[in-house]
């Protein structure tokens, strides 16, 4: 069985997601800050007939990432599908002009130092296999960034151009690697509902057509 590995799993998009790939027939990798909240999604996903396993990582920490990401496809099978889409913490939404270089660390730790060491614990497997998917979600700041919110504008930059040149890169090896930006807020009843949001990933995996997604942009 393949499996997907969801980075910065949560009730909304997270587990919108993993119940999307799920119903094809993945089992589901999710990997957060806190287990309890982990094996709850993961008992959600279950009770769906989904099989599911968590496994807790500070994201900024780039060795206990990359070694959840190996034991959830010890335990699942090969990944095939990563999925990064941590949720950036509320103290990276500094004003550009009081921002310091000490203010930018975490960001950067965040959305290009986890999702580069995220990507090399399975891109070795999935270029042997010739198939695997990367999909990368920010939110809008990655297209238009807010000079209030300075620290993501700036991570989600450097993880876009990550993602980019990863694509361009992968495109003749099997491995399709895609960035999709949301403009407003995911969950029930709001900007975007996070179904259709995981059905845009999903295209993503099946089309293959296209680098970049943009929704909620006017």
């Amino acid at each position: 069985m393949s499996s997907i590995v969801i980075v910065g799993a949560g009730p909304n998009l997270g587990l919108a997601v993993a119940r999307r790939f799920g119903r094809e027939g993945f089992a589901v990798g999710l990997i957060s800050r806190t287990q309890a909240k982990l094996d709850d999604l993961a008992a959600q996903l279950q009770a769906d007939d989904v099989t599911a396993a968590g496994a807790a990582a500070d994201i900024r920490d780039a060795d206990a990432l990359a070694s959840s990401i190996a034991t959830l496809a010890d335990r699942l099978g090969p990944v095939e599908v990563l999925e990064y889409s941590p949720l950036p913490a509320s103290e990276f939404m500094r004003p550009v002009l009081e921002l310091s270089a000490d203010d930018v660390r975490g960001p950067l730790e965040f959305s290009v130092v986890g999702a580069i060491a995220a990507t090399r614990a399975v891109l070795g497997e999935m270029l042997a296999a010739r198939r695997g998917t990367i999909l990368f979600t920010t939110g809008g700041a990655a297209i238009t960034p807010n000079p209030q919110r300075s620290g993501v504008g700036i991570s989600f930059a450097g993880e876009v151009a990550y993602a980019r040149m990863l694509n361009e890169e992968l495109e003749e090896s099997g491995i399709h690697v895609a960035h999709t930006a949301i403009a407003g807020r995911i969950a029930p009843g709001m900007d975007h509902e996070p179904d259709d949001v995981a059905e845009a990933l999903w295209r993503h995996h099946v089309e293959r057509d296209t680098f970049q997604l943009k929704l909620g942009f006017d």
